[in-house]
């Protein structure tokens, strides 16, 4: 099977070339154009996630031996995370090459962050079937490699941070509502009130997914806390 040049860039940008590239296109075809004869990509989307977890749980066992389970889990959820994975995603292109029907791709499918994710998993897969566990190991190691150096920073984010703290005050875990959602379902715009055991709130908005906005909101809660200490 012939590749489109685009396609070809693109495996250049992975770092994987095909033998079998109709594995590629599968993995870059969501079920909005998705046909009987031509299926998308969510079986291998459950593939990559577990070789992606598996590559990345091996490199951070490897990585930091002294390392207690309770300091590689948070590093792990850092790593394999959808927001990671999108993040990857853009830094490959992945979006201008994916596969979209009409109206998801007039929704802004191509900045999706769940469609990124979801075709990141699925690339993964396609080079696991392609070539096996080592080359898809390969490939997430290089793209994912500032992040694993990096991981420390990435895995203390904020709401662990303030989850932490008031456990440490003897309260249960900060609550997170969202009071307002608004904008197109390609770039929502969501408000975030935080609220704390003893009263406390914080709020932040903005767009992103709602799960940055969490994070936002969490910060400026442990703003809050620290200019009253």
């Amino acid at each position: 099977m012939k590749i489109s040049a685009e396609l070809r860039a693109f495996t250049e940008r992975l770092g994987h070339e095909f033998a079998r590239p109709e594995l590629l296109v599968r993995a870059l075809t969501h079920g909005s154009i998705s046909t009987a004869t031509r299926p998308d990509n969510q079986r291998l989307e459950f593939l990559g996630d577990r070789v992606l977890g598996l590559t990345m749980a091996e490199a951070l066992f490897s990585a930091d031996r002294a390392a207690t389970e309770g300091q590689l889990a948070p590093r792990y959820n850092a790593l394999v995370k959808g927001e990671t994975c999108a993040a990857v995603a853009r830094q490959i292109g992945l979006g201008e090459v994916l596969k979209l029907g009409r109206s998801e791709m007039m929704s802004g499918g191509r900045r999706k962050e769940a469609l990124l994710a979801d075709a990141m998993e699925a690339v993964i897969a396609a080079v696991y079937l392609d070539a096996g566990f080592e080359a898809a190991r390969r490939v997430v190691l290089r793209l994912w490699a500032d992040r694993l150096e990096n991981v420390d920073d990435d895995a203390r984010d904020a709401k662990t941070a303030l989850q932490e703290w008031a456990q440490a005050q003897g309260m249960g875990p900060p609550r997170y509502v969202q009071a307002a959602r608004s904008g197109p379902d390609h770039a929502p715009e969501f408000e975030i009130v935080v609220r704390l055991d003893d009263g406390r709130e914080a709020t932040a908005s903005g767009k992103g997914t709602k799960r940055s906005i969490e994070q936002a909101a969490a910060a400026a809660m442990i703003e809050q806390i620290e200019g009253t200490t």
